[in-house]
């Protein structure tokens, strides 16, 4: 019951990760990849620093360096590269290669099993994201391809590096260093690359908050806490649901239309993620079956 809630609350993540193409599109001014990532990450960041009031330990302090920068500051920013160059379809179907990912750095960083049941639902949600949102007509980028598959590579390490270097205090503060340190990184990014944003308005400041205070901090937490307790295997493969709730956001708030082929889509990528499930599932009782035979034997 327990392993059920741990999944069904980190999954809530990237379903509120789904929003944020909307809430960019709609509520953002546009033109600002890098500032708006800062502003996503920097000030909830602090705020949730002022909040628990407790700092890195010396021991800690690259590592949340490395882990902001590849957890936050370059997966960000080569999305939104990425985004920017790409096709939204072609876009999510290159970075739904980081389960696949995940497994091979799990395996090199922590020595977990390769299960083939997994391989088969990272697979599944990668063709079930393709048939989802892309089409026939996409084009393809080098450039914009290229960052794609290295924001999935930084996303990937961050997500095995983040449960190798479990951090001993609550998800809550280990995400208010990740994203102070990931906002630090892309301040002086935003600063040299970009101009200044433009006088905000109320609709931009509420997209900020949301981005920041919701889909960054709250979702992050949710994530982090995910990852300290389910395989990184099962955890990279609730991204498929950021962008199912993607496409389920933009037939209900922007009237974009809904195939039959995409329902049978977003039924395999529900698929793959169960696929996932059943495999971590089949590794804590093998791992658990030694035990179990010593009881008996005593």
């Amino acid at each position: 019951m327990s392993a059920n809630r741990d999944l069904l609350l980190t999954a809530l993540a990237p379903l509120i990760w789904g929003s944020t193409y909307w809430v960019t599109t709609e509520f953002l001014p546009d033109g600002y990849p890098l500032t708006v990532a800062m502003l996503r990450a920097l000030p909830a960041g602090l705020l949730l620093l002022l909040w628990v009031r407790k700092l890195p330990t010396a021991g800690w302090w690259l590592k949340i360096l490395v882990l902001g920068g590849l957890n936050f500051s370059i997966f960000w920013w080569l999305l939104f590269v990425a985004a920017y160059r790409l096709p939204g379809g072609v876009a999510a179907t290159v970075g739904a290669i980081q389960p696949l990912i995940v497994i091979l750095l799990a395996r090199l960083l922590l020595g977990t099993q390769v299960k083939r049941l997994a391989v088969v639902a990272a697979l599944a949600g990668m063709g079930g994201i393709a048939l989802l949102i892309l089409t026939p007509a996409a084009s393809l980028d080098p450039l914009g391809i290229a960052a794609g598959l290295a924001g999935a590579m930084a996303m990937a390490a961050g997500t095995v590096l983040s449960r190798r270097w479990q951090a001993p205090v609550s998800p809550l503060i280990f995400t208010a260093w990740q994203l102070v340190a990931g906002g630090l990184l892309l301040l002086p990014a935003a600063l040299f690359f970009e101009p200044p944003l433009p006088s905000l308005s109320q609709t931009h400041v509420l997209g900020l908050v949301y981005l920041g205070l919701v889909s960054a901090a709250f979702t992050y937490v949710l994530w982090f806490r995910g990852v300290a307790r389910l395989e990184p295997a099962l955890v990279s493969s609730l991204g498929f649901l950021s962008p199912l709730s993607a496409v389920l956001i933009g037939w209900l708030l922007l009237n974009q239309s809904l195939s039959v082929l995409q329902m049978f889509a977003m039924l395999i990528v529900l698929a793959s993620v169960w696929l996932s499930h059943r495999a971590n599932q089949k590794v804590k009782i093998s791992n658990s079956e030694p035990v179990a035979t010593k009881a008996r034997l005593a």
